[in-house]
């Protein structure tokens, strides 16, 4: 997968993570400007997560040197 395929992938996991914990809480079609800090600051954190599984696995699986160091810099902090 390239890095923009990629990208577009993680993206789009994160966008449904968000989704499914709107779900679960039965507030997935309440206007984003009816949310809480809270559920704004929940939503964030799941895609967040995602975000870190899915580079977690893509470092893993072996890119090319120069992108598993870019994403060892991003999971490092």
């Amino acid at each position: 997968m390239s890095p923009d395929d990629w990208q577009a992938h993680v993206t789009t996991q994160a966008a449904l993570a968000m989704g499914r914990w709107l779900e679960a809480r039965g507030r997935l079609d309440r206007p984003i400007a009816t949310l809480t800090r809270k559920d704004l600051e929940c939503m964030a954190s799941n895609a967040i997560s995602r975000f870190i599984v899915l580079a977690t696995q893509r470092r893993t699986q072996g890119p090319d040197p120069a992108e598993r160091e870019k994403l060892d810099d991003l999971l490092m902090g």
